[in-house]
């Protein structure tokens, strides 16, 4: 099955006629990609045009490791040219089961970069290189791709499609009786609170737990929750969310659901994926067009 982790960012790209062969047992392209293959696997797919390879790759800038996922191999590289001596000459190379270090100028790089994207400790005219040593386990082709794609569009189209009936169905099956602001959030109060209000400038502090609909857990404050859905991370402090309102950006549906309330409510949000993490939707836990719900208490106005 071809990985499917997000590609890293890294730049790519090149030109190829082999040439010369320079020191250390690395041979020159035309262009100046200095390359030396480890292990050739010739009768293999090789990388074409617009492919992404999968395996393990580790990006070293004159002496100084910047990447590595040895021992995970992800999708790491398109094969698509940026620059004359960029990286796209040197994976066209390569096939299946190959493993190549390549090295490029670090001069050449920072022509194509802004000063702030190079690292702190390049200095010009040193004759720096970025090395970037690939093992190539697989190769998802372009059409491949597109067809990912494709399909992926589609289903994100679905979800959108299918997100009004899929809140409806949670709040009747949840006996839900009040009615959605203009936004399409549910503020459901468990319990009002006697306390100061929620207001801009004041410093409040809250306890949440998110959840998809189907009532997967994706975020608590709280640790006893935290371990009934699985996320408790070794480490992490359990305590309320502590912000200044107005000072810290919010998702829309949680900043207007709290406006207001006094310091000791305990509320259920119910929200539209456009009032939450919307087409985006949030890490590896929340998928585009995600309806949330948030259980959370006011713990303090300050």
């Amino acid at each position: 099955m071809k990985k499917s982790i997000k590609l890293a960012t890294i730049l790519v790209a090149g030109a190829m006629m082999l040439v010369s062969c320079g020191g250390d047992g690395f041979k020159t392209t035309d262009s100046g990609l200095q390359y030396k293959f480890e292990k050739q696997n010739k009768s293999a797919q090789q990388v074409q045009d617009g492919d992404v390879l999968v395996g393990e790759m580790t990006i070293t800038f004159d002496t100084t490791q910047t990447f590595s996922n040895v021992g995970h191999a992800d999708r790491i590289l398109q094969a698509q040219k940026t620059f004359d001596g960029d990286l796209y000459e040197g994976l066209l190379m390569m096939h299946i089961g190959d493993k190549a270090t390549f090295a490029i100028s670090a001069d050449t790089l920072a022509k194509y970069l802004q000063a702030n994207q190079m690292p702190p400790y390049y200095e010009p005219g040193k004759g720096m290189k970025i090395y970037y040593e690939i093992s190539l386990q697989d190769i998802v082709t372009k059409e491949e791709l597109e067809e990912e794609q494709n399909n992926f569009m589609a289903e994100m189209k679905e979800r959108q499609q299918n997100e009004p009936e899929a809140i409806e169905t949670y709040v009747r099956e949840n006996n839900i009786t009040v009615k959605p602001n203009d936004k399409g959030v549910y503020v459901i109060v468990k319990k009002k609170g006697t306390g100061a209000k929620v207001a801009a400038g004041r410093t409040v502090a809250m306890n949440y737990t998110g959840r998809l609909l189907d009532g997967t857990m994706f975020d608590s404050s709280v640790e006893s929750d935290a371990i009934q859905g699985g996320l408790q991370q070794p480490g992490r402090t359990y305590e309320p969310l502590t912000y200044v309102v107005g000072q810290m950006r919010l998702i829309p549906g949680w900043e207007e659901s709290v406006m207001g309330m006094p310091e000791g409510t305990v509320m259920q949000v119910i929200m539209p994926s456009a009032q939450g993490y919307g087409p985006q939707g949030a890490g590896q836990m929340i998928p585009p067009y995600s309806p949330l719900v948030f259980d959370i208490e006011i713990v303090s106005v300050k």
